[in-house]
Order: C-alpha cells, then structure tokens, then sequence
C-alpha cells in the first residue's frame, strides 16, 4: 500500500530489522516484538491494531483494464488499499450484525452484440424499480442492492475496476473523479459484474459493449430521443445537453456519444466535436465542467458511527476504522 520493498521499509526502520526479517513476518515465520510492531506502524502509519484485524478477504476475478498506464508497482499499491477497505468493510458490517445479497443474475443472456445489451439494461431499470427517470445517487443505489463500493486514492491513470470479494461483488472507483465520471464507471464496471460476454468478443468490444450498458442505465434510448429531438442536421448548442448532464447525471461527451451510437447524429460530426474539444481549450472546459452535486461512498462510514453510538466499538476503534483522529470523530456527536 505505501509501495516501500522490503530493503526500503527495513532502511525505513533505520535497520532495527533486516529485509530477510520482514521477509519472515509477511510469510507468518516470525513475529515482530513490540518495540519492531511500533517501528512498523510508525513507517507505515497504521495503529497497531491493523496488524490484528479479524477479517481476511480473498480477491477474484480483479483485473485492469488494457489501457491501464500504471506501473506493476502501482497496481500492487491499489490492490492493497482496495484488500484493505474491503476487510474493514467486512468487520464493520459483522460487528453491527449487517448482511448483504445481490441476487440479480443476468447470465441467462449472452451478449454478442449491441441490442442484447440494451435489452439487459432496460431488464436492469425494470427489476431495481428505475422507470425512465434518472438515477439521484448511483452509488447509494449499488450499495442498497448489495454492491459492495469501494472508492480509492489513485492517480488519473486508474478508472475503476470490478470483482468479488468472499463471492460478494465489489466495485472500486477513484474517488478524485467528478461525479458524472465516478457514475458512469461504477456502472460500466456493473456491467462487467451482470453480463456474460460472447468468446467471440476482443477485450476492447467487451469495454466498449459496458460503456453502452452504462450509458443506456443512465438516460434510456426513449427518454434521450424525446428530450433532444432531431439533431442531424440542425447545430446543437451546448445547452441543450447540459440540461440533460443535470437532470440524469451524464457527462456531456457521453451524451454526444449516445447520440452518434443512436445514429442521430453522423459519425463525421462525433468527430468533428472531437477534434474541436481536442484543439480549444476553453470548449473543452465547458465540456468538462462538472455540473451536478459530488456523489460517494458513505455506507461504511455511516456503519462505524451507528457502531459507535450503539456502544459496539471504543471511540479508538472507531477512529482506527475510519482513519480519522478521535477528535474529529467526538465534533460530529451531541
């Protein structure tokens, strides 16, 4: 998590403990005394109870996507952040007695093209109740149906990814991203989670058939038709998207997207309004804006304090949990 090798953590430790050692305590050979379990958590700046959690996850089926910048080192660092907000999820959760079921199981349905995932993503808006309106809080809705939603630091590079933790689905996101853009990829990864993909689909087909799923859970095809009218040959002014960008909480590209996928627009003018977002900064800007309210995960902090005020954990574990000092956690109590 902090992407230290054992040379540098022992050198971190100012030699206290050889490489080999740390070595011995990751492999369960040895066990640090007290005075090098203080050392540890002072480098790594976790308290001592990190290293005596009760739950131990098993990751599976975790995987980045191609177009992945980041290092191997990178990866790790993400890996372990996300390992260990998923096990102090878990604990949490049996602390306050609290289980969760996903139950939707779209595999019935093999998606080899484009209209068996509209079909799955009307299916999808029809069994969590959605209607054709939009979705106020995506990742509240993941979370109510048992998603577990874990957002992470990372750099630009990282998007999201999906997978399961002990059989439960887990989907992770970068939380410096502006809500449209954590939405869409909580969605997307979603759509890695529910559908089962033809063999006979590149991984770049399979990415781009959940940018659709994500896309039409979003704003369905209808409700996008009747709201933009026809546009083929008519000049769009930018205004005329972003009402849509408040309302359902889709970035304008995504928007310009759907319309070329809908053929409402020629795939010669989706690329002009590339190429001009690409050359003028000041477009691009307006583009980008963000223009609906930051949306997050807070379940898990929500499950701590209600731990908390239930007597179920001490003010230190509490502030352990949530990796915040004991002061801030005693200002939000009256």
């Amino acid at each position: 998590m902090n992407g230290l090798s054992m040379a540098a953590l022992a050198a971190k430790m100012d030699g206290i403990v050889s490489p080999q050692a740390v070595y011995k305590y990751e492999a369960g050979k040895m066990l640090p005394d007290s005075t090098v379990l203080n050392a540890l958590c002072d480098v790594l700046g976790v308290d001592p109870d990190y290293f005596f959690k009760p739950v131990s996850v098993v990751l599976k089926g975790i995987s980045f996507r191609k177009k992945a910048k980041m290092t191997e080192k990178e990866k790790k660092m993400i890996i372990g952040k996300i390992k260990d907000g998923i096990e102090c999820y878990y604990e949490i959760e049996d602390i306050c007695g609290i289980s969760r079921s996903f139950t939707i199981n779209f595999h019935d349905v093999t998606v080899s093209e484009e209209n068996d995932v509209y079909e799955l993503a009307d299916r999808l808006r029809k069994e969590w109740n959605l209607g054709k309106s939009g979705i106020s809080n995506v990742i509240g809705l993941l979370e109510e149906h048992g998603i577990l939603v874990v957002e992470t630091d990372a750099s630009e590079d990282f998007d999201g990814l999906s997978g399961s933790a002990d059989g439960s689905p887990v989907i992770v996101l970068n939380k410096y991203f502006t809500p449209e853009r954590k939405r869409f990829t909580a969605l997307h990864e979603l759509g890695h989670i529910l559908m089962k993909f033809s063999d006979d689909l590149t991984p770049k087909k399979v990415e781009s058939m959940c940018h659709l799923f994500a896309n039409e859970v979003l704003i369905p095809r209808d409700t996008f038709k009747d709201a933009v009218g026809n546009i083929s040959s008519k000049p769009i002014h930018v205004d005329q998207f972003v009402d849509l960008q408040v309302l359902y909480g889709v970035s304008v590209d995504a928007l310009m997207y759907k319309a070329m996928k809908l053929e409402m627009l020629p795939e010669s003018r989706y690329i002009r309004y590339r190429q001009r977002k690409n050359a003028d900064p000041r477009f691009k800007q307006i583009i980008d804006e963000s223009r609906i309210k930051e949306e997050k995960s807070d379940r898990f902090e929500s499950l701590v304090y209600k731990a908390y005020a239930g007597e179920l954990i001490s003010l230190s574990k509490a502030a352990t949990l949530l990796q915040l000092p004991e002061s801030s956690i005693r200002q939000v109590y009256v």
